[in-house]
């Protein structure tokens, strides 16, 4: 099947993937078949940024939400192991603040919010609200969505009449 890569010029990776990233989506019917390819492109990648965004949004839509906390956590590995960030987040959170118009640290923070939407789904609600706080601290556009989240997490139940 030959394939148009040229309308998806933002992505930096090489043509045959952008091409296993289409096919992916052209057969997104075929959870199988999409699946297959979403997984040749993660391959032949490894921790490509665009890749693993698009992967993670492709497992969450598909409601495999294992897969796409996977797909975060391996985004938010890569970032922190290229920006050499501490994992004790009191010495992470002020390069957060300083650095967050950095589109870098915007992907990173917008990985871990999302694993915090993604945990919530899977019952990991302790989890959630703990990234959920962490991010609302640095987000002071509400940019990420943390704060929304918190306030679901958080809403006292509603008492029956």
């Amino acid at each position: 099947m030959q394939v148009n890569t040229n309308k998806f010029s933002w992505f930096q990776v090489p043509e045959d993937v952008k091409e296993l990233l289409i096919l992916a989506a052209q057969t997104w019917e075929d959870s199988v078949e999409s699946e297959k390819y979403m997984q040749q492109a993660i391959a032949k990648t490894g921790d490509n940024p665009d890749v693993l965004v698009a992967a993670y949004r492709y497992f969450y839509y598909k409601n495999n939400y294992f897969l796409a906390l996977k797909i975060a956590k391996q985004l938010i590995t890569t970032i922190r192991e290229a920006e050499n960030f501490s994992d004790n987040w009191e010495e992470l959170k002020p390069i957060l603040v300083q650095r967050c118009e950095e589109a870098k640290i915007r992907l990173y923070l917008n990985a871990y919010a999302a694993s915090g939407l993604v945990l919530a789904k899977l019952g990991n609600l302790d989890e959630a609200k703990e990234i959920s706080i962490r991010i609302k601290q640095i987000d002071d556009k509400h940019d990420f969505g943390a704060g929304i989240l918190l306030d679901i997490l958080t809403r006292p139940a509603e008492e029956d009449e």
